[in-house]
């Protein structure tokens, strides 16, 4: 309510002073006009001047409301930008001002217009202005690197405090909305409206297989949104022009460039594309590979064994966290739960694999908990009938 009192207010204002120039411009109009000499002149000053003045008043009102919203969005979006931009804009503002002090002592000297003319002089330098100091945002950071430390916090080395932005397959993929209620995702989350159409897309399809995965995806959104309460909006506020041949991935790298957020992504070559970029990423698939327990050459584990490997005799099993663990010798224990001393681990893209040999008793011959469960078994009964004799 009050932003529409503010939005009426500023309208109102900003249409009147229109229709105060308007009306200047009229009278500088009818003074070099043949009307003012005409026998009918007189009749045609006035109607003249009241048809400047509706149109100053229209164009002021179309104009304020264009601007009124755009400052709007710019407050709005403000605690978005990071510590480097504020500070080149603050630069350019001041360079605008400056400019605009030494300029406008020229523009006032024009007859009855030298006001208005400065105010849009003015515009116009802090807009120049504005546009130089962001293009040198980067040099600006070298010479007052005090400056832009104190005011970026976090901006200006972790990517805690960066806007995210989520990639449809890490929305589809379900474990963000796990990570979201750890608490390690921090920042505003926003899923962009063209990932959100992919989702719509997907959640339509005919396949029933991307249908039931589509609408996982809104399912998971709703979640962080109801379930976490978490900051998940839906971000179409850019001004970014995309090419109509751009995909979904292309679109995300140049609205993190351009916003300077984070990507959260489980993609391994939406990855790559925006690191070449220069884009942050969070990629989801190598925290869960960090978070994995530690495991060292020589250790012993308990694993069951659930298929055939790829080599000879070889047997493979799978840790609670998906982790693949392959067992020399193992394949005559499928469907067994054995022990085994781990050999080596080997750290691939597609996550961490285990290597290890079955533990063997002093006969040399393999052990499974099957094995030991009957030994005890068969030691159990042969106490029970020694303590009957």
């Amino acid at each position: 309510m009050a932003t529409r009192v503010m939005g009426f207010l500023f309208s109102l204002a900003f249409s009147l002073v229109s229709a105060v120039v308007f009306g200047e411009l009229a009278d500088i109009y009818l003074g070099l006009s043949f009307i003012k000499n005409a026998e009918v002149g007189q009749y045609f000053v006035l109607w003249y001047r009241i048809a400047f003045v509706v149109l100053g008043l229209l164009i002021g009102f179309t104009l304020a409301g264009v601007i009124f919203r755009q400052m709007v969005g710019l407050a709005c979006n403000l605690q978005r930008f990071p510590a480097p931009d504020k500070v080149a804009g603050v630069v350019g503002l001041i360079i605008g001002l400056v400019l605009t002090v030494l300029l406008g002592r020229f523009v006032l000297i024009i007859p009855r217009l030298g006001p208005f003319l400065v105010l849009l002089l003015g515009v116009a330098c802090i807009y120049l202005g504005g546009s130089i100091a962001m293009s040198m945002k980067e040099e600006l950071s070298f010479f007052m690197p005090n400056l832009v430390g104190r005011a970026g916090g976090r901006d200006a080395g972790a990517a805690g405090s960066r806007a995210k932005l989520l990639d449809t397959n890490v929305i589809i993929d379900g474990r963000i909305a796990d990570v979201c209620r750890t608490g390690f995702l921090e920042g505003p989350i926003l899923v962009p409206d063209f990932v959100l159409e992919e989702l719509h897309l997907i959640a339509d399809s005919g396949d029933s297989l991307k249908r039931n995965r589509g609408r996982r995806g809104l399912d998971v959104l709703n979640q962080m949104q109801d379930e976490l309460n978490l900051s998940v909006e839906v971000y179409d506020r850019y001004d970014i022009v995309f090419g109509d041949n751009e995909g979904v991935d292309l679109k995300l790298v140049k609205l993190a460039k351009a916003t300077s957020a984070a990507i959260v992504t489980n993609d391994f070559n939406l990855n790559k594309v925006a690191q070449l970029q220069g884009v942050v990423v969070l990629n989801v698939n190598e925290l869960a590979n960090a978070v994995k327990p530690v495991v060292l050459p020589g250790e012993e584990m308990s694993v069951t064994i659930v298929k055939e490997g790829k080599e000879l005799n070889q047997g493979v099993a799978y840790l609670e966290d998906g982790t693949m663990v392959v067992v020399e010798d193992g394949k005559r224990h499928m469907g067994e739960t054995v022990t085994i001393i781990v050999t080596s681990v080997l750290q691939t893209v597609a996550g961490k694999m285990i290597f290890g040999n079955l533990r063997t008793d002093p006969t040399g011959e393999a052990r499974s908990d099957r094995d030991s469960r009957a030994n005890s078994g068969s030691r159990l009964r042969r106490k029970t009938r020694l303590a009957a004799e």
